[in-house]
């Protein structure tokens, strides 16, 4: 076994149960609070999951990222893509100098951006990118694997570390981001090679494809299945195989912010195919994943159903970035606020509910 299945490993053996008497406590805690019992719906739900993770009734976020997660891919020479490849490292640097629609968003919800190369085809000097690099972009996967499977392992190993420095660091809440042109048809060739749906079924317009480009992308999937043969019993070799060296590390990342019992927020197609992995390497990390919304690409609809995952957002998104992700941070500091600054009834002197007794039965 190499160092890094070890690794892998280690982490999945440590992705523990949430907290039953954390929860049980903060339903509790939500039940005597000033309002009919589950009056404020998935917002009282996320209040109980999020005291399952942490352990403890009082479960806060002082420091939160967005991780961006950043690789080429092999298959846009299939022209797969309305934008070049260079526009990867283009958009990496506009992350790092703050101009992108992540960082507008981050700062609204008081997060950090994290930028993470996990994969880019060329090298970025810049102070604060996260240099992780696996290898220069993937294959093209329709010629043959997108990586090796100890690069995908290794990929799923930056996550992994990644989320143990930033949980070291402080971090109680994180978002999934990732930038790499040509990663919606790797979403697509993913969900396809787990479900055996038909790739044209799981392909969308991504970057704003126009038709015949959504064509071209729908027959880039079918024939990576055709040369690759990934078998969707074993996770790793769907990655290796179709997969993209972002999609990997986001696993990675819920992978080990679930071993240190770190909530992540999950944005669109890229990101949920990433958690479609994850959770077929550990079907516990859903308990610590968060969804945010429904992406307007065709795929994403059917990887939710298969995460069982309903996300609360319906904006027509497809951006990617991490930028749904973030949006759903507020959501779930609002369920924090709701648990902590509401009275109770019997703190508010307010009355509460009226239990009839029922009627006895002749």
């Amino acid at each position: 076994m190499s160092r890094w299945e070890e690794k892998v490993q280690t982490i999945l053996n440590q992705i523990g149960p949430l907290d039953e008497a954390a929860m049980a406590a903060a339903q509790a805690r939500l039940d005597r609070l000033t309002k009919p019992p589950g009056s404020l719906g998935q917002l009282e739900a996320y209040a109980v999951r999020l005291a399952g993770i942490a352990g403890t009734v009082q479960a806060r976020f002082p420091k939160k990222a967005v991780v961006v997660m950043a690789a080429d891919h092999g298959v846009v020479e299939e022209g797969v893509s309305a934008y070049p490849a260079e526009v990867t490292p283009q958009m990496v640097r506009n992350f790092l100098t703050g101009g992108a629609a992540i960082n507008a968003l981050a700062r609204l919800a008081g997060a950090d951006v994290v930028c993470v190369d996990v994969g880019v085809a060329v090298d970025i000097d810049h102070p604060a990118l996260v240099r992780k690099k696996v290898r220069y972009g993937t294959a093209n996967f329709t010629k043959g694997p997108a990586m090796t499977r100890a690069e995908a392992l290794e990929a799923l190993c930056v996550g992994i570390e990644v989320a143990e420095e930033l949980a070291d660091r402080g971090y109680r809440l994180l978002a999934t981001g990732e930038m790499g042109i040509g990663n919606t048809t790797s979403a697509a060739a993913l969900l396809a090679a787990f479900t055996g749906d038909d790739p044209a079924d799981c392909v969308g317009r991504g970057t704003g494809v126009n038709a015949a480009a959504l064509a071209r992308k729908a027959e880039a999937v079918r024939r990576a299945l055709a040369v690759n043969r990934p078998d969707p019993h074993d996770p790793v070799d769907v990655l290796h195989k179709v997969g993209g060296l972002e999609i990997a590390a986001l696993a990675g990342l819920m992978l080990g912010a679930a071993a240190r019992r770190v909530p992540v927020v999950v944005d669109g197609f890229p990101a949920s195919s990433a958690a479609l992995v994850a959770c077929r390497l550990a079907p516990r990390v859903k308990d610590y994943l968060f969804p945010s919304h429904q992406s307007a690409e065709r795929g994403h609809r059917r990887l939710l159903a298969l995460l069982g995952l309903a996300p609360p957002l319906h904006v027509d998104m497809r951006l990617g970035e991490g930028t749904g992700a973030v949006l759903a941070f507020h959501l779930l500091e609002a369920a924090c606020r709701i648990r902590d600054e509401m009275a109770t009834f019997a703190d508010a002197g307010v009355s509460g509910p009226v239990v009839a007794e029922e009627a006895a039965q002749p």
